[in-house]
C-alpha cells in the first residue's frame, strides 16, 4: 500500500466519525497510547479523543486534503494535511494537521495527531 492509500483509509474513518458526531467511532481510529493535540490541551489515548470530539458542536464536518506524506518505516507513515472544519452556525475553520499512522497487525491507526492553526 502506498502512503496516500494508507492515510486515506485512516482519515476516511476519522472523517466519518467526525461527520456523524460519533466520538467513539473517531476514538477507534487511534492507538491505545496515541498523543492527541486538537485546539485544546493534549491527551493520551482514545478516551481523550472521544472526550474532545464529544465536546464539538453538532453538525461539524471535516474535509481534508493530504499535502505531504512520507513512509518513515514499514509500520509508520507521516501525513501533513489541510483540514476544513465546517459548522452550521459559524464560519469554516481551516487548520493544518500532522499525523503519524502506525500499523499493528496490518491495521493502521493514528498514533500522533497535532493541529496547527496558522493565520
Amino acid at each position: 500500500m502506498n502512503t496516500t492509500t494508507i492515510l486515506t483509509t485512516v482519515l476516511d474513518a476519522w472523517k466519518a466519525g467526525v461527520d456523524a458526531h460519533d466520538p467513539e467511532a473517531v476514538a477507534k481510529v487511534f492507538t491505545t497510547d496515541a498523543i492527541f493535540q486538537g485546539l485544546h490541551p493534549y491527551s493520551i489515548g482514545p478516551a481523550g479523543v472521544a472526550e474532545y470530539y464529544a465536546s464539538q458542536p453538532l453538525g461539524m464536518k471535516a474535509d481534508y486534503e493530504i499535502l505531504q506524506s512520507r513512509q518513515l518505516s514499514d509500520d509508520l507513515v507521516l501525513g501533513y494535511l489541510k483540514v476544513a472544519f465546517s459548522f452550521v452556525d459559524r464560519p469554516t475553520l481551516e487548520v493544518f494537521l500532522s499525523i503519524l499512522a502506525r500499523s499493528n497487525d496490518n491495521t493502521w491507526k493514528i498514533d500522533h495527531y497535532q493541529v496547527s492553526k496558522l493565520s
